[in-house]
């Protein structure tokens, strides 16, 4: 945040600057991964209970969520998943990285949370084309393994193991996504899952929603009265940093749009 507000940290060489040779403190404003680290990071500082409930039931639409004491809570970054079982697959597919897993016991709880900045979600992922049956876009790969870490699927084992409470939440500069709303619909996401019969149930409560850098500000500034001094001062330093990011983020995109109308009227 330094580097990219002020460039705080020093300046690069101009070499390094335009991209010639490769530094490593070189920070692209379009890194997904950077904003990632920087906004997770600051939020492992602040107590949940001034977040994470909010959060929640702002970007899923629901009440389900209540402020606590969190027991056990955890958030790791970019945490690899164990492959999705072959048997449940018409493709075969490698192991997943989910950029934010946010864990907790009381009661068991797994939030999986993409983030986006300037790319959109994925169509496909590897070791597919779009060319299969179902869909095969990050969401729908995301949810899938999510619902299958969590206990939602069927082990074929004499007793069930207990199923935790999930939740997928896309985070990007604005709210909403065409394939949030898509597979919030549970006929649809059930038809979307290859053999979704082998799900034992699906969560009750919308589990699938959307988040933009700025609500999340807002929910962070809206508790700060609530906060130690240093809480207090992380989410003023989050709330400036996703103000930039929004900004950027719609810099780029205005300046797509006018290179689009450009070319139609070539």
């Amino acid at each position: 945040m330094l580097v990219e507000i002020g460039r705080k940290a020093g300046c690069l060489c101009d070499f390094a600057d335009q991209g010639i040779i490769h530094c490593p403190l070189n920070v692209r404003s379009t890194s997904e991964d950077v904003v990632t680290g920087e906004l997770f990071g600051k939020l492992q500082l602040i107590d949940p209970r001034w977040w994470l409930h909010e959060a929640l039931n702002q970007s899923l639409g629901t009440t389900e969520y209540r402020q606590q004491v969190y027991r056990g809570f955890q958030i790791k970054l970019w945490k690899k998943q164990p492959s999705f079982p072959a048997d449940l697959l018409p493709w075969r597919e490698g192991r997943t990285e989910v950029d934010v897993e946010i864990r907790w016991e009381n009661p068991a709880t797994t939030i999986f949370i993409e983030m986006k900045l300037g790319s959109d979600v994925s169509k496909t992922t590897s070791r597919t084309d779009g060319t299969e049956e179902f869909p095969s876009d990050q969401l729908i790969r995301n949810i899938r393994i999510g619902l299958h870490q969590a206990g939602w699927f069927r082990e074929g084992e004499l007793f069930q193991a207990k199923k935790r409470r999930f939740a997928l939440l896309l985070v990007s500069p604005k709210a909403g996504h065409p394939l949030v709303e898509r597979y919030r619909n549970h006929d649809v996401l059930l038809r979307s899952i290859p053999k979704g019969s082998e799900l034992v149930d699906l969560p009750k409560t919308p589990f699938i929603g959307s988040a933009s850098y700025r609500g999340i500000a807002d929910i962070l500034l809206g508790y700060s009265r609530f906060m130690s001094v240093i809480e207090r001062k992380m989410a003023i330093q989050i709330s400036e940093y996703m103000e930039l990011k929004t900004a950027q983020s719609r810099s780029k995109r205005d300046v797509s749009q006018n290179e689009t109308t450009e070319l139609k009227f070539v």
